[in-house]
């Protein structure tokens, strides 16, 4: 049976540059749709241990999951929170670490407009919530009501409490004393900081393409320091 590692953030395939510069961890649709054809058809694995993330990425990723022909057991390793907890759910069966937590919430956006903007970005939101209901409640055989006031008061999960609201299906080693954890829900990196990020990535490749005047004179022979990517990263960041 193969894992495929579901680690870190849910982010869309254009933003795996950047998070791969910055060293996060993360997963996209691809690398999760590239994973499942390696995979052939398999029974797999899912080992989860992420915030969440991206609405629109984890919705494909999801949707990977339902039309994969093998069994899906899904482990729950660290924390599935948000995305994540929908993207485990595409799972046949899911497993929790007794020191694993779950987190379901309303989805959140923001917009900036006229009053017909605010409009659609409430209506977007809330058509949102009711796909999550709908898909939490099939699966835990909640009512709505039950599931859309979970979501209302951003419900935490232990494995236990998981397993009981159904959720999961089983806590992982009953018999073994748990460690403690903690966990952070936020995102690495935000949305506005991407283009900058992805500017400063690419501005060698586009320098490379200027042409340079070598009939000119070096005046300074002194080598000056090569500035650091990632001072740059830092300045831009502050910009």
């Amino acid at each position: 049976m193969k894992t495929i590692q579901m680690k870190g953030e849910v982010i869309p395939d254009d933003y795996s540059d950047v998070y791969d510069w910055l060293n996060y961890q993360y997963f996209s649709p691809q690398s999760i749709s590239d994973a499942l054809t390696k995979a052939n058809g398999e029974d797999i694995t899912l080992e989860i241990n992420s915030p969440g993330g991206y609405i629109d990425a984890g919705s494909e990723i999801y949707t990977e999951l339902m039309e994969y022909q093998g069994k899906i057991n899904a482990k729950i390793v660290g924390y599935a929170c948000s995305a994540a907890s929908w993207i485990a759910l595409a799972a046949d069966h899911v497993a929790m670490s007794p020191t694993a937590q779950m987190m379901i919430h309303r989805a959140s956006g923001g917009a900036i407009g006229n009053s017909s903007d605010m409009k659609s970005e409430y209506n977007a939101l809330d058509q949102m919530d009711k796909s999550f209901v709908n898909l939490y409640a099939k699966r835990t055989g909640k009512s709505p009501n039950e599931i859309y006031q979970m979501m209302v008061d951003t419900t935490w999960m232990n494995a236990k409490t998981a397993v009981e609201n159904g959720f999961a299906d089983e806590v992982m080693f009953e018999n073994k004393e748990p460690a403690l954890v903690n966990a952070d829900g936020s995102l690495s990196v935000k949305p506005e900081m991407i283009n900058k990020i992805k500017n400063l990535l690419h501005r060698d490749s586009n320098l490379g393409k200027k042409t340079n005047d070598v009939s000119k004179p070096i005046e300074n022979k002194e080598e000056q320091p090569k500035k650091s990517k990632k001072n740059d990263f830092a300045l831009l960041l502050w910009s």
